[in-house]
């Protein structure tokens, strides 16, 4: 669990301003990004 909270911490900031850059919305981006990392966790093992 402590890797996957350094790759967030490491990546977050940068594909949320990806995101805010996307849907010029930084609510949306916020949420998005939870998602990004949610999904990439969930098929981690695929």
């Amino acid at each position: 669990m402590e890797d996957l909270s350094r790759i967030y911490q490491s990546y977050a900031d940068e594909v949320k301003r990806f995101l805010i850059c996307l849907t010029s919305n930084v609510d949306l981006a916020e949420e998005l990004t939870q998602e990004t990392f949610y999904q990439a966790i969930k098929s981690i093992h695929q």
